[in-house]
Order: structure tokens, then sequence, then C-alpha cells
């Protein structure tokens, strides 16, 4: 994995074998960047990133100059990766390790921007229950976005606040509003 643009624009991260993630591929990382490079202001947003894994997206933003990031995972191998790889190109992240859907349950805060990756096995109700409580608990700012990376086979445009879908590969972006 790589980060694609910014201060760090080129670097190469390689996160242990052991960690139980799907990191978001380069090519749709690259994808998705190039669409909020035309809606966002990165050093004016305030970003939360859920199921985190590598943190590769909190990177990604980190280095375009978000300097307002929370990355959340349950994974204790995840959260000290990501901790390490902040502290090693000086960026600093909030770091979570919390099942998520605790997290949003019991926290609150406004962020211009959700990311979620979750696992692609997540069953469906699983996941509509974690879109649902970003938006019931308000953690969206107004006109804030969530995306959520999905397969391809999962289909969300029918859902509560969808906007659109981007596909990439095998992983598809759903924009809610």
């Amino acid at each position: 994995m790589r980060i694609i643009s910014g201060t760090h624009k080129g670097k190469r991260l390689v996160a242990p074998k052991s960690l139980p993630v799907r990191p978001t591929t380069d090519f749709a990382k690259e994808g998705l960047f190039n669409i909020l490079n035309h809606r966002l202001v990165f050093s004016e947003i305030r970003v939360l990133d859920l199921f985190a894994g590598t943190g590769s997206i909190s990177f990604e933003f980190a280095s375009r100059g978000t300097t307002e990031i929370t990355a959340v995972d349950a994974d204790f191998g995840c959260t000290k990766f990501i901790t390490k790889i902040s502290t090693e190109l000086g960026f600093d992240i909030a770091v979570v390790k919390s099942d998520v859907q605790k997290f949003l349950d019991r926290s609150m805060g406004h962020y211009d921007l959700i990311f979620a990756d979750p696992p692609y096995a997540i069953d469906s109700g699983a996941l509509e229950k974690v879109i649902t409580a970003i938006f019931q608990n308000q953690w969206l700012a107004e006109e804030g976005l969530l995306i959520v990376e999905h397969p391809k086979q999962k289909d969300l445009a029918s859902w509560p606040h969808f906007l659109e879908s981007r596909k990439y590969g095998s992983s598809v972006f759903s924009f809610f509003q």
C-alpha cells in the first residue's frame, strides 16, 4: 500500500501480514480521492475512519493536510500499526481501539467526512445498524459525507440518505449525506 498524494506522496507502507485486513487498493483509493479533491478542502475537515484496518485512508487524508482525524478499529494489531506509522510520519491521528458499533453508540462527535470500510463479509443488518447510528446520533456535520466501501455484490442504493455510488474493480464506494 502507498500514500497517493500530499506531503508523503509515493511513501510505501508495509503492514504486518498477521493483520486481519483487506486494505483499500491503491486504484480504488486514487479514484476516491480524485472525487474528494473536487468536493473538499482537506485542511478544513474533520475525518472519522471506521474499521480503519491499516489506516491507509487516514494516512492519505493526513498526507493531504487533514489535521483532525480519528481512526477506529477493534483489532489491537491494527491500532498499534496505525499509531506506529502516525508517529513515524508525524501525523496527529487519534487512534481508538473499539468495536465500531459500541464507539458509535457511546461517543459523540461531528465529522465532515466519515469513511467506513467494514469487513466485506459483514451482514446487511449489521452494516445498516452502523449507518443508522451515524445518522441517528448526528455524527455527520451538516452537509457532511458518509462513504461506505463494500463489495459490488451489495447494493445500498435503496438505503436512506444514499446519494450515489462509484465502482472501482471489485470495490464500491457508496456516498450518503
